[in-house]
């Protein structure tokens, strides 16, 4: 299991020519928090695209590099078409509230988790309810539901079963990489 927030500021590397062409700067996902690919940092001050990887041409995430399949896998998007992304995007899942449907608040989203070799669902969040409190007591780990239609991924906020409250857990209990 990987924390997204592992492949941020890694450097993606072209597997047949070892030619780095960028380094991640975010991961976009579909309607469905499915991951659809990563977004490279850009040079240009002013820049009207994005330059991303779709996540079918990821051939491997390490701890240490990204590789793709060829420099041709890195495309230009308007910015406004990454609808959903961890950092950036039209809607922003970092620090987004997570909410049992019958109203309490669990935290707010701190990481994400997802198996990179068995699909691109998210599989876990790690949810936070600030930096005090994080201190004192540690963020959670939410084990995302088997169904993916259980989990609302709103606009504002991500609204789970409210039997999620229950299942909370500490972060050091979960398996951060396996």
């Amino acid at each position: 299991m990987i924390k997204l927030q592992q492949l941020i500021g890694l450097p993606v590397i072209v597997i047949h020519s070892g030619k780095q062409v960028g380094t991640v700067k975010d991961c976009w996902f579909d309607e469905n928090w499915k991951l659809n690919g990563l977004i490279l940092e850009f040079a240009k001050w002013f820049a009207t695209k994005v330059r991303i990887v779709a996540w079918n041409d990821v051939l491997t995430c390490g701890e240490d590099v990204v590789i793709i399949a060829s420099e041709e896998a890195v495309t230009a998007m308007k910015p406004g078409k990454v609808s959903r992304a961890f950092y950036s995007g039209v809607v922003k899942l970092k620090e987004m509230p997570v909410v049992t449907v019958h109203g309490d608040q669990l935290g707010l989203l701190s990481d994400v988790y997802f198996y990179p070799l068995q699909g691109t669902q998210i599989v876990g969040y790690e949810l936070t309810d600030g930096f005090v409190s994080d201190l004192m007591e540690g963020r959670k780990w939410l084990k995302a539901p088997s169904d993916p239609d259980m989990v609302l991924l709103g606009e504002d906020a991500i609204i789970v079963p409210a039997v999620s409250e229950a299942e909370l857990e500490p972060v050091a209990a979960s398996n951060f990489r396996g």
